[in-house]
């Protein structure tokens, strides 16, 4: 090799040399990010851009939670009383559709599809340990845009001390929330019953404990036939009134082959149907509140007549 080419080699080399050290000072410098945006270069995601994100997630999750909790709150007017039916004008014709002992995975998942067909919402008002054997169909009530209610662990009857009816009502508030999400205030007592401890315990703890001013009489230890289900819930229909029905506690067969009829004869009689939010809500805003009484009976208190409520 010539002098001449052995020395044009040594400047090749020199500045391959001088130029990859260059980079590697550039990259120095400005840091691999930088360096590799400069070039083009995709590099992994950075731990603060993953957490970034992880963040993003539980704030979407966290707003999605917000807003099915602020659907089931209630007026504070209402929070820390009892509660049978809305007082409404006589032309505000909305009606509430409620079902206790649920979920159940026959019966709620039926009642479900009814009411999406219709396009209607009610309120579920869910046992702690049905919740806990079949969290799926909860999630899904919670999913449809139904609202959910506490109406305790066991569903006893029976009179509590303050401890176990904080424990009935607690753990299945728990449950609810671990569940799907919810943080209820509402709170149905187990056959209606208000003087065995829970009633005092819920309103203590603010909730709106939920009565009704109509059912089917599904739960009775002589439910009737399809056709008398319908024909008690309609003719006891009014405005703001609360009807009582289950998807949970027995075979509820009957009440899924009514409830299409029932909602067909209430739209018939010119009736919308809410939630109980919805329904409180409508009555904290009318000005002039209907004053009549409710015309519910005292049989709430006897077992025999009301054993699944």
């Amino acid at each position: 090799m010539s002098s001449q080419k052995l020395s044009a080699s040594l400047k090749l080399i020199v500045i391959t040399l001088a130029t990859g050290a260059s980079t590697l000072g550039m990259s120095l410098l400005l840091g691999t990010t930088k360096f590799d945006h400069l070039w083009g270069i995709q590099q992994p995601k950075s731990e603060s851009t993953k957490a970034s994100q992880h963040k993003a997630m539980i704030a979407s999750a966290q707003a999605a939670s917000l807003a099915i909790n602020q659907m089931n709150q209630v007026p504070k007017k209402f929070q820390g009383t009892v509660i049978y039916e809305a007082k409404l004008k006589a032309n505000e014709k909305v009606i509430a559709l409620t079902f206790d002992d649920g979920p159940s995975p026959k019966n709620t998942a039926q009642i479900l599809e009814i009411l999406q067909k219709n396009n209607i919402k009610a309120t579920f008002f869910m046992i702690g340990q049905m919740v806990k054997y079949f969290p799926q169909v909860a999630k899904q009530v919670a999913a449809d845009g139904e609202v959910i209610g506490n109406h305790t662990w066991h569903h006893w009857y029976r009179h509590m001390d303050a401890p176990t009816a904080a424990n009935e009502i607690n753990r299945t508030a728990d449950i609810i929330y671990q569940t799907t999400g919810v943080k209820t205030i509402l709170f149905r007592p187990p056959g209606g019953f208000l003087n065995n401890g829970l009633a005092e315990y819920a309103k203590n703890q603010k909730y709106a404990v939920m009565m009704w001013s109509e059912e089917s009489g599904d739960a009775q230890r002589r439910s009737p036939q399809v056709p008398g289900m319908v024909k008690n819930v309609l003719k006891s229909a009014k405005p703001g009134a609360i009807v009582l029905m289950h998807d949970g506690g027995g075979n509820r067969s009957r009440t899924v082959q009514a409830l299409p009829q029932i909602i067909d004869g209430l739209k018939a009689q010119g009736y919308r149907f809410v939630t109980i939010p919805e329904l409180l809500e409508i009555e904290a805003q009318e000005k002039n509140l209907v004053t009549a009484a409710s015309p519910v009976v005292a049989n709430h208190e006897y077992p025999n007549n009301q054993l699944n409520h």
